[in-house]
């Protein structure tokens, strides 16, 4: 494997894992904030409708591609992993309300566009200036 397709790989799955892991973090926090036991098994009960939404984001905008972009990479896992966790939640009789779905559009773009943007900027000034 050449080392810039090996480099692409290695950064795909980071950024998939980095995801993973911060969706898992928004549903630690939720169900904590509502005082649910159940702690191992109910923050995986509760994040995989939104782990499956990411993926499916992953796949269709093909993330993999520039996966710490903001746009369209960002958003698109995190309105993916939104919607596609409502969905779910909603098939499978879990519990869908509006205030729900807002406060997981706030945190889930906090969290999966937060480190993107944070990356950006570290690149940006990092980035030596031309000067002429």
């Amino acid at each position: 494997m050449p080392a810039a397709k090996a480099t692409l790989v290695r950064t795909a799955l980071v950024a998939v894992l980095v995801d993973a892991v911060l969706i898992l973090v928004f549903a630690a926090i939720g169900r904590d904030a509502h005082q649910r036991a159940d702690v191992l098994t109910g923050v995986f009960s509760t994040a995989w409708p939104f782990l499956a939404g990411a993926a499916i984001a992953w796949l269709c905008a093909r993330i993999w591609r520039v996966p710490f972009a903001i746009w369209p990479s960002g958003v698109a896992v995190w309105i993916g992993t939104v919607a596609g966790g409502m969905l779910l939640r909603a098939v499978t009789g879990q519990t869908v309300v509006l205030a729900f779905i807002i406060v997981a559009l706030i945190s889930l773009a906090i969290l999966l566009l937060g480190y993107r943007a944070v990356i950006a900027l570290v690149t940006r000034v990092r980035r030596p200036s031309r000067q002429p």
